[in-house]
């Protein structure tokens, strides 16, 4: 996927406190410098959409079943991204942003580009 940034095919953002959770497994795996260093390069090809007071309230009012999805979402349409790329997209309400996994991400590309 990050390829695809490379080639500026797509733009990527990544909600701020992604940063802060994927540190964790990360450096658990590699270590912290590591884990440092994956993070830099990550955001050497995304932008990160900002987290404040105001987008939490919203989250937390939507009274999805976890906040971190509710998060993700509100910062997908704050950044009127047009794609959510998740694993899990059940857990995501597509009344948000449009939400697809990975592999379905690369379809619409490839139907896109052709």
């Amino acid at each position: 996927m990050l390829s695809l940034l490379d080639h500026a095919e797509v733009d990527g953002l990544v909600a701020a406190h992604s940063i802060t959770t994927l540190f964790y497994p990360t450096s658990k795996h590699l270590g912290g410098k590591k884990a440092a260093a994956v993070l830099l390069d990550l955001l050497d090809h995304v932008s990160v959409t900002p987290l404040d007071q105001d987008l939490l309230l919203r989250a937390l009012s939507l009274g999805w079943h976890d906040i971190e999805d509710a998060v993700q979402g509100l910062s997908a349409q704050g950044a009127r991204a047009d794609h959510l790329v998740t694993r899990n997209p059940s857990d995501v309400p597509s009344t948000v942003v449009a939400v697809v996994t990975p592999p379905e991400l690369l379809a619409v590309l490839r139907s896109e580009n052709d």
